[in-house]
């Protein structure tokens, strides 16, 4: 089965960590790490810490992003009296659920249409953080399933104008395929202690089934680093390979333009067909409006093939596909059967 359906990674693994794991020692299983005794949470934290620039006790590290994100919003929501969240009007639907996991409510701010892209109007985002108030307020970049992201310069516009008690945590999941730079992580960290960013080894480092999530927190926040960290460290398998991955990046941007290449074909071959929109992406996933009306012979075409992609049914988007950017020969089948099946529509 070819799953183009939940952004998962459909290349090979680099083979510093194909190496990693074939030699690894099982009998490191046997203990704990032994680098929190040294005042700092593990050896992965320590490279973040390196390669970002952020002071290590700073740095977050979970099971996935997703542990990174639930930790933070139980913990803000919980703290007090304010159990509010402000989040997306388009976005991944965990955002509202995991607020509702502890006695949280939600409030949606808009995303716009703006030619081929969604965007968020800073400015908008602005007001409603200032008339809701809210505990926490969440950003993602690149937004799923849009695909449009935020600049360093709008997160610090967004950052300087809103409530200083209002935590704001930017998901950042997928912002290494467009741009290698992650200058501005340590200065807006650095400025900003009501800040969170959120990344991962799921998508851009393709390692989604390694559970490996980090992140960056502003200063100050002793009793929420208490909350999150592992006392006992953390997995030491993963933390062999999330090193490996980390040092890969020259693989890893090769798959990112065979992603291109995928987002280009897209473009080309669907964007002048009638009905059809393709959305620009930074991500590792296109978004595109079809024609509904071949929504049932495209799902059986797919299904014959064995491939998945995701039919939206998020409200405002039901019109709308989102598809994982894959290797070459299945971005060009599932290009292919779309059109096969536009094509047999208009018979």
């Amino acid at each position: 089965m070819n799953f183009l359906d939940r952004n998962e990674f459909n290349f090979k693994p680099s083979q510093k960590v194909i190496d990693a794991i074939k030699n690894f020692d099982p009998e490191t299983l046997c203990f704990y790490t032994r680098i929190y005794d040294q005042g700092k949470k593990s050896v992965v934290s320590v490279r973040l810490s390196e390669i970002y620039g952020v002071p290590e006790e700073q740095v977050l590290l979970g099971y996935g992003g997703e542990e990174i994100l639930k930790n933070a919003i139980h913990y803000y929501l919980m703290e007090g009296d304010n159990k509010k969240i402000l989040i997306p009007e388009f976005s991944w639907w965990y955002y509202n659920r995991v607020a509702g996991e502890c006695g949280g409510t939600f409030e949606m701010y808009p995303l716009h249409e703006v030619g081929d892209t969604f965007a968020y109007d800073v400015k908008e985002v602005i007001e409603y953080a200032n008339r809701v108030k809210p505990r926490m307020l969440l950003l993602a970049s690149p937004n799923n399933p849009t695909g449009n992201c935020l600049t360093s310069e709008e997160i610090g516009e967004i950052m300087e104008n809103i409530p200083a008690e209002t935590m704001v945590l930017v998901d950042e999941a997928y912002a290494s395929f467009i741009t290698s730079d992650v200058d501005y992580i340590a200065p807006l960290v650095n400025k900003y202690k009501n800040l969170i960013i959120s990344r991962t080894l799921s998508k851009f480092y393709g390692l989604p089934g390694l559970r490996c999530g980090f992140g960056f927190i502003g200063a100050g926040h002793d009793q929420f680093l208490s909350y999150s960290n592992k006392y006992l460290g953390y997995n030491r398998f993963s933390e062999t390979v999330a090193l490996a991955a980390l040092e890969s990046d020259e693989h890893y941007r090769k798959v990112a333009d065979d992603m291109a290449w995928g987002r280009d074909l897209f473009k080309k071959e669907l964007g002048d067909k009638p009905g059809f929109k393709v959305y620009k992406s930074v991500a590792n996933f296109i978004l595109i409006k079809y024609p509904t009306q071949i929504k049932d012979a495209l799902q059986k075409a797919l299904a014959a093939k064995d491939y998945k992609i995701k039919f939206m049914t998020d409200k405002g988007l039901e019109d709308c596909l989102r598809i994982t950017l894959g290797r070459r020969e299945q971005v060009q089948t599932v290009v292919d059967t779309i059109k096969l099946c536009f094509a047999e529509s208009k018979k």
